[in-house]
């Protein structure tokens, strides 16, 4: 899951080249585990076209704008914004550079009912703490209810984009096109964009060589998150092989390297669920606090309160998928969900 360390040799500042026309932007991160994510910018005879263009704050613009300034280009030249999805370390600044600058910002429509839904009224995160009552999770669920929303919440842009991208639309870029392949998982809506003439993959946070990303962590989260995940996982699988791009971490040499690493794990962690159920924890949260956590293994209690509700979580993802396959059967009890073996 994202509760990982990174490795810290590609956030490195300035505009990195992968192939002409083509550069790799770490745009920095205010807190937490991940510490940049990568913007790429596309040359096209529009102007410069940017996938993923971080958090919205004034390090963000500054950093952008001293790469582009190396590239020849200005903020204002920004003739796109393409985001894979809506969490704010890729959508917030889109947001940003259109209100200053006019750049046009596109995104997954499987996004919308998150974009529309979001209110810092209604808490941090408040379908999440929802969740982990049924996954028997009561204190934990208390505190991420009652936690308070920061001022840069209430500060931080947030509406519509200008335009959705679908799954099968192709964005032409001059003599460069992009494919839109609808990857839900991380989020019901996240797109990648394939180049498949150039042998690229901007995979979000879809495939990410380092780290497996979070389910469901949005405003509106899907029923089936992990589900979806490994459906879209191999749908890029079964796509040729290509570079992979990925919003956090290195480009690496192989997307069907990873994703075959990402569903080896998965694979691994719905046996670990399983051996846990059948050794008598019954609910997601008993099974979580079984488990070890990150390459450090780590036990739930040891980690940070917004680690433990995404260690839940993604149990309770696990332990659905091994419901809808028949190796565990589930049933409510006062709310919560109790599993047993199939």
């Amino acid at each position: 899951m994202t509760i990982a360390e990174q490795p810290e040799d590609w956030t490195e500042p300035g505009a990195h080249p992968v192939l002409p026309g083509v550069h790799r932007i770490p745009l920095p991160l205010p807190s937490g585990a991940l510490h940049a994510v990568n913007a790429y910018v596309i040359e096209s005879p529009e102007g410069p076209v940017i996938i993923d263009s971080g958090w919205a704050m004034p390090d963000t613009e500054k950093v952008l704008e001293a790469a582009l300034r190396t590239l020849g280009h200005r903020l204002e030249d920004i003739a796109h914004v393409l985001v894979t999805h809506a969490h704010w370390d890729h959508y917030s600044q889109a947001l940003a550079l259109r209100n200053a600058f006019g750049a046009r910002v596109r995104i997954g429509r499987g996004e919308r009912p998150s974009i529309e839904a979001h209110d810092p009224a209604n808490g941090l995160h408040p379908r999440q703490a929802e969740l982990l009552l049924r996954c028997g999770a009561s204190e934990l669920a208390h505190r991420i209810a009652t936690m308070e929303v920061p001022q840069s919440d209430w500060d931080m842009p947030h509406s519509l984009p200008d335009a959705w991208l679908d799954h099968g639309e192709r964005i032409a870029l001059g003599p460069r096109g992009l494919d839109v392949f609808a990857t839900p998982g991380h989020t019901s809506g996240h797109i990648v964009l394939r180049d498949a003439a150039a042998g690229l993959l901007f995979a979000g946070d879809h495939v990410l060589p380092h780290i497996t990303p979070s389910l469901g962590l949005e405003t509106v989260p899907e029923p089936k998150p992990l589900r979806s995940y490994l459906a879209s996982l191999r749908l890029v699988r079964d796509l040729p092989d290509t570079l992979l791009l990925p919003a956090h971490g290195p480009v690496t040499h192989s997307v069907h390297t990873r994703v075959e690493e990402l569903l080896t794990h998965h694979e691994e962690r719905l046996d670990a669920c399983a051996h846990e159920v059948r050794a008598g924890a019954g609910t997601a949260f008993e099974v979580a606090r079984a488990l070890p956590w990150t390459r450090r293994r780590r036990r739930l209690d040891d980690l940070d309160l917004f680690s433990q509700m995404l260690a839940v979580l993604e149990t309770d993802a696990h332990l659905d998928v091994l419901a809808d396959q028949g190796a565990l059967t589930a049933a409510e009890a006062d709310g919560v969900r109790v599993y047993l073996p199939g």
